[in-house]
């Protein structure tokens, strides 16, 4: 699969302590293990150019508090509150100062942060989506790239996830829905 690394960004979805370590609110072994496969991806996409964006989704203690029905901690406990440890991206990754960061407090890397604006100032049209978790905040980032007209393709052999089935649905519901699919080797820069 081919991208022109002057329109492409690989967007690294919430490879965060909290996802990806041990000690992590919300810790799933296959994220972890999804790091090595992320850093090739990433590593790929710099020698050819291309951008690189990392989200972290970060919540405030008192996010959810009077929420009539949207609450992620009775979902799924606190977890990334905003200036923890939990929250920091997993040390593993080469992030760097021409990187963008977006702090985002939802599933979705779109919603009420500057991912967009960022993209479009600097004519991206294509994004390998990897990260964790898979049918989650990967997921819903996808489908909302989508939405706004860029090529989310998902990068199916770096992504994180609890169970097998969830990544799977993930995948199957990318390739079916609003994006594509690859793997780290298929990806090829022009």
């Amino acid at each position: 699969m081919s991208f022109d690394p002057d329109s492409t960004a690989v967007v690294v979805v919430d490879m965060q302590n909290g996802f990806c370590h041990p000690d992590g609110s919300l810790h799933a072994p296959a994220s972890e293990d999804a790091i090595a496969d992320v850093t090739d991806v990433v590593s790929a996409a710099r020698d050819a150019g291309a951008s690189v964006v990392y989200t972290r989704d970060v919540h405030p203690p008192e996010q959810f508090e009077g929420n009539h029905y949207y609450d992620e901690f009775e979902r799924w406990g606190e977890h990334v509150l905003e200036d923890s440890w939990d929250a920091e991206l997993v040390a593993d990754l080469d992030v760097r100062e021409g990187d963008h960061v977006v702090t985002k407090h939802t599933y979705d890397a779109f919603y009420r942060t500057d991912l967009e604006g960022h993209l479009d100032a600097h004519g991206i049209d294509d994004l390998l989506l990897c990260g964790t978790l898979a049918n989650v905040c990967v997921l819903h980032t996808a489908g909302s790239a989508g939405l706004r007209d860029y090529r989310p393709v998902l990068v199916e052999d770096a992504l994180g996830y609890i169970e097998a089935d969830h990544k799977e649905y993930a995948v199957e519901h990318s390739d079916f829905l609003f994006g594509e699919v690859t793997t780290k080797d298929e990806i090829e820069f022009e």
